[in-house]
């Protein structure tokens, strides 16, 4: 139900601004700005995602919990699609989930709706003797010619 009122909400709230930015500035300069946050937004998209990017993968590389990492890289694709979008009201979500300290807030407000239960990351933990499977192997030599499971 939430999901059709926003789908009813978003583009009411748009052709609304859309109205009232036009009859205040005119038509173009409306339509210029809706361009200008389109191209801005994808370069700010852009920089953020490849920041996104190295963090989830230096989360990967130090054991760390990536969540975090994912969930800012999920939100910076979102924004970019919202600042794709022509419109003043998706304009300005996209462009707050671009800032750091919001997303982390979306985060923080996300974690506390959700159970999730606790992962060990902390890579400094040693192995014990019984996580070890001992085990063996044959080396096996390549044919030169097909198994004969299929034919040429």
């Amino acid at each position: 139900m939430r999901l059709l009122l926003a789908f009813i909400a978003v583009p009411l709230i748009e052709i609304g601004l859309f109205i009232q930015v036009g009859d205040y500035i005119g038509l173009w300069p409306t339509l210029l700005i809706v361009l200008l946050t389109a191209v801005i937004g994808t370069s700010l998209v852009r920089s953020q995602g490849i920041q996104a990017l190295t963090k989830l993968q230096n989360s990967f590389l130090t054991m760390q919990n990536p969540v975090e990492p994912l969930a800012h890289g999920a939100m910076i694709l979102f924004a970019g699609a919202l600042l794709l979008t022509p419109g003043f009201f998706t304009d300005f979500i996209g462009i707050l989930l671009l800032f750091p300290q919001f997303r982390s807030f979306v985060v923080r407000q996300f974690r506390s709706r959700i159970k999730m239960d606790k992962f060990n990351f902390n890579h400094s933990e040693k192995y014990r003797s019984d996580d070890v499977i001992d085990g063996s192997f044959d080396e096996v030599t390549p044919r030169d010619s097909p198994s004969g499971w299929t034919k040429d």
